[in-house]
């Protein structure tokens, strides 16, 4: 009876073999990949706004805390947009002829909010506190990066589950004094071990973070 396969059957076959399973890991490693890039994520994308506001104006060179516009921050689970009201408090003054601000003025003129587009979006069946991390000395710059140098605001991290993972099984890498949230440029003395100084605090202020599934998706 003739031979069915050649001498060297055996080898492609385990070269086949070889091929297809690191094409697979290839694959799932590459769309693993993906799913953490900029792309999926939109970190540091900057999306276009009705007006262009800058944050590094406003924070860092007029010395505004970010609590005069987000005023619900410290109270409810929302941070909140401030109302065309909080904008015109300054700018029935400042730069009231500017063809760039008509949109705001508008909107007061109107008593039409501005359709703002969100920048930090969670999905739905993702719940987040703003107040409960405030409370428990979790800077605004944590989360939202350095917004006193973002001339037109970005989302500055992934907000995937595993990033926030991050913080709730090692909260001491990122509590700071309570009254050290709004400060974009804190930084702890460099003569201090920041881990322990965080692990006094997580102890004063009694961080208990949960990781269970509840905690987050309700």
């Amino acid at each position: 009876m003739a031979q069915l396969f050649s001498r060297g059957a055996n080898a492609f076959a385990r070269s086949s073999l070889i091929v297809g399973i690191s094409l697979a890991v290839g694959t799932l490693l590459l769309a693993m990949k993906l799913d953490r890039s900029p792309a999926q994520t939109d970190e540091g994308v900057v999306l276009a706004q009705p007006v262009p506001f800058s944050h590094d104006h406003h924070t860092a060179v007029l010395g505004i805390s970010c609590g005069y516009c987000h005023t619900s921050v410290e109270k409810s689970a929302f941070a909140g947009l401030p109302p065309t009201q909080t904008c015109m408090n300054c700018h029935k003054q400042i730069w009231k002829d500017s063809p760039m601000l008509e949109p705001v003025r508008a909107s007061f003129r109107d008593n039409e909010p501005i359709q703002w587009n969100r920048v930090y979006d969670l999905p739905d069946f993702v719940y987040f506190n703003h107040s409960i991390h405030v409370a428990k000395g979790v800077g605004c710059e944590t989360c939202h990066g350095p917004v006193n140098e973002m001339p037109l605001l970005y989302q500055a991290v992934s907000l995937q589950m595993n990033w926030c993972l991050d913080c709730h099984r090692n909260p001491e890498k990122y509590v700071r004094p309570k009254d050290e949230v709004y400060n974009m440029d804190w930084e702890w003395d460099p003569s201090l071990d920041p881990i322990e100084e965080g692990l006094k605090l997580v102890q004063e202020y009694d961080i208990k973070p949960q990781d269970t599934c509840s905690t987050c998706h309700r």
